[in-house]
């Protein structure tokens, strides 16, 4: 739950994440927490082999998540003390002993959660980007090849006669997944007229075919724009395009 346990909200996530990381520790998966001084997780960051993520590249480790816990619940706000920027060294001499020749990361450009600006200051560069988000890294070796973002390509078509919600999921991101649980719910709630089709992009072969990771579509529009919508967001939603679809 990314250090949200505390969260009620974050229990409607299903078990996409632990199901992930069941998969990704065999592939190369690393996590670390940062602990404070009575044992409690208030960070953490998660990285794995490039090739395992939504990047390409090659010798990398990729960056999927750095967060230190910014909530006044559970553990409490502890962001603003240098954990994350532990984290993230921790990470990267964690990947140049694992054989690496670099340490790629994402960010967006707007000032808050996974900031490019932040990893900038750390010395990272500006590598790729693509809608809002911007794709970082670090040389360790002079040999090292920048990475690049797999090339976005077409949503599947709807299927025939049906409002579609198309969910690209790989499990890793807890919000992500509550996307996905909500539109699941949803499409399973209104049945006949809403088809739900989903595609594994945890599995690298899923990922470059459509060159989609978590994301989930309403026929071709995503169905998320910021944060995570509300279940009754989501039905609103996909009812009023039912609605729309019946009367053609």
């Amino acid at each position: 739950m990314c250090l949200e346990d505390w969260s009620e909200e974050m229990q409607e996530a299903g078990d996409l994440k632990s199901r992930w990381y069941a998969k990704m520790r065999d592939r190369g998966l690393r996590v670390k927490l940062a602990l404070d001084d009575r044992g409690r997780a208030v960070g953490m960051i998660q990285y794995l082999p490039i090739e395992q993520s939504m990047a390409e590249g090659h010798d990398l480790y990729m960056v999927l998540c750095i967060w230190v816990h910014g909530y006044r619940e559970g553990v409490g706000n502890r962001q603003g003390c240098g954990i994350g920027t532990a984290l993230l060294t921790a990470a990267e001499q964690d990947a140049q002993a694992l054989g690496a020749k670099g340490l790629a990361a994402w960010g967006v450009r707007l000032p808050f959660w996974m900031r490019a600006s932040w990893f900038r200051d750390h010395g990272y560069e500006r590598a790729d980007r693509s809608n809002g988000r911007e794709l970082v890294w670090k040389r360790f070796a002079d040999d090292a090849q920048p990475p690049t973002w797999i090339a976005t390509g077409a949503v599947p078509e709807p299927v025939d006669g049906q409002v579609t919600i198309t969910a690209f999921s790989s499990g890793w991101c807890p919000a992500m997944n509550l996307v996905y649980e909500r539109a699941r719910r949803v499409a399973e709630e209104l049945g006949e007229p809403v088809a739900f089709v989903r595609f594994d992009a945890s599995e690298p072969a899923a990922m470059r075919l459509y060159g989609q990771t978590d994301v989930v579509f309403l026929d071709t529009k995503p169905l998320q724009r910021g944060a995570p919508p509300s279940h009754d967001a989501i039905k609103k939603r996909v009812s009023k395009r039912v609605r729309r679809v019946q009367r053609r």
